[in-house]
């Protein structure tokens, strides 16, 4: 079991090895090749994948249920600990796997893609932190160090949406997207702090936190606010079509593979305290059934293929999660795999997709069928019609995102930076001056 142990911490740790070592010869001033780079890329996940495939064989050949590895508490105040604790179960092992699998498939991809590009080191650097971050927060034993995974994720979600920063709109759209996820990771944070105030600890290493009743509600509401807006689902999908700025190979391993599936995760790791909470459960499948018809029909009225796959991939895990809410935990783990992969090529196929629909469009001789023509048939034309414009509008989400979270959180940005100005003045120190780029002067 020691092996196990050894190979379990060389996967999650080795990404970040390279992500540190790589950015830190970038920061003394030298650049390696592209060539340098992708090998290296390919050489650390090919490397990580094995060292999976062992974990996974020992654990068939001696029966035992996960792999745990402690290194006793990062640090310790009173009654509270942060525990760091590893583990690799029969829930957290498949999404190791597809962590690996599809973060070295995008290496492998971005070199050719992204060949020349000025950002090419960079794009690099956040695909490893980013899936260091994945397999930290898939590894966890604790929710406390999930957390630390779960906000590399959402960072690196908000940079790559910025990638091409020397134009405003990712820029605008990677702070609404940071606002969004500031916003919705309070529910993580703030349940993580109710589970030791009321069960003594948030490890799940030997079992979930005992919590029952009322406070088994309150904990999985709390996390699945945290889901929902990781996961893009009702009413904070209004992000997830400008997430579509960043570059292609992001866009699949983000919005169709791995961190559009970090919410699901997190609520089947909370699936047995969910089953003793109804309300939870009703308010995650009310949650996925009102995502998945979002996102059928603002799909449908989408202009570009990104934008349509984006809400596809919606669309799909609004459905995983009326599957965790029923309870069929297995389902949605076979659901979220299938869907990853299937995604992930969608994603990177997207930009010869308009080609292949003319090609396709040209063989049969004449006009490809629209799919559920026979169902808007059934609706008046005047029905037909407001649907339309609403979901052309994404359903007004963007909207209720700036008046409710977005406008908000830079009212509150801003009162505190005056604040900060306001002390410096008091101390007698200068006030850093603020660089006001166009995106600040935007519609933000």
């Amino acid at each position: 079991m020691a092996y196990s142990q050894t190979m379990l911490v060389f996967v999650v740790l080795a990404p970040g090895v390279v992500f540190s070592v790589l950015a830190l010869l970038w920061l003394v001033g030298w650049t390696p090749r592209e060539r340098v780079v992708s090998r290296i890329t390919g050489a650390v996940f090919s490397a990580s994948i094995l060292a999976l495939a062992v974990i996974i064989w020992r654990l068939a050949a001696t029966g035992a249920p996960a792999v745990t590895v402690t290194f006793g508490n990062w640090f310790t105040v009173h009654d509270y600990h942060f525990p760091l604790v590893l583990m690799a179960d029969h829930l957290s092992l498949p999404f190791l796997g597809m962590t690996l699998v599809l973060s070295g498939l995008i290496g492998q991809f971005s070199a050719t893609y992204l060949h020349r590009e000025p950002g090419f080191l960079r794009f690099f650097l956040l695909l490893h932190l980013f899936a260091f971050g994945s397999l930290l927060a898939f590894a966890a034993g604790s929710f406390d160090l999930l957390v630390g995974g779960w906000e590399m994720v959402g960072i690196t979600s908000v940079l790559l949406i910025a990638f091409f920063q020397q134009r405003t709109a990712p820029v605008e759209n990677g702070l609404r997207v940071f606002a969004v996820y500031r916003a919705c990771d309070i529910g993580l944070l703030v349940g993580v702090f109710a589970m030791h105030d009321w069960a003594g600890t948030a490890s799940f290493a030997g079992g979930l936190p005992s919590l029952t009743g009322n406070r088994a509600s309150i904990v999985c509401l709390l996390l699945l606010l945290a889901a929902a807006g990781k996961a893009a689902q009702v009413p904070f999908s209004g992000w997830l079509p400008r997430a579509m700025e960043g570059p292609t190979p992001s866009s699949a391993i983000f919005y169709g593979a791995i961190s559009i599936h970090a919410g699901a995760y997190l609520l089947l790791r909370v699936q047995p305290m969910l089953v003793q909470s109804g309300l939870a459960s009703a308010m995650v499948i009310a949650i996925g059934v009102a995502t998945a018809i979002h996102g059928t029909m603002s799909g449908r009225a989408s202009a570009d293929a990104k934008t349509s796959l984006a809400y596809a991939s919606l669309t799909q895990v609004g459905v995983v999660f009326v599957e965790i809410g029923i309870g069929w935990k297995a389902i949605a783990l076979v659901h979220i795999l299938g869907h990853a992969m299937v995604r992930t090529l969608q994603f990177l196929r997207a930009p010869s997709m308009l080609h292949d629909y003319h090609k396709m469009h040209s063989a049969i001789g004449g006009e490809l069928s629209p799919t559920g023509k026979h169902l808007e048939e059934l609706l008046s034309e005047r029905v037909q019609l407001w649907l339309y414009r609403w979901s052309l509008d994404h359903g007004h989400l963007d909207t209720i995102l700036d008046r409710f979270v977005i406008y908000p959180l830079m009212r509150l940005s801003r009162l505190f930076a005056k604040l900060d100005s306001m002390g410096l003045s008091l101390s007698g120190r200068e006030a850093p001056v603020p660089r006001h780029s166009a995106a600040g002067q935007g519609n933000m």
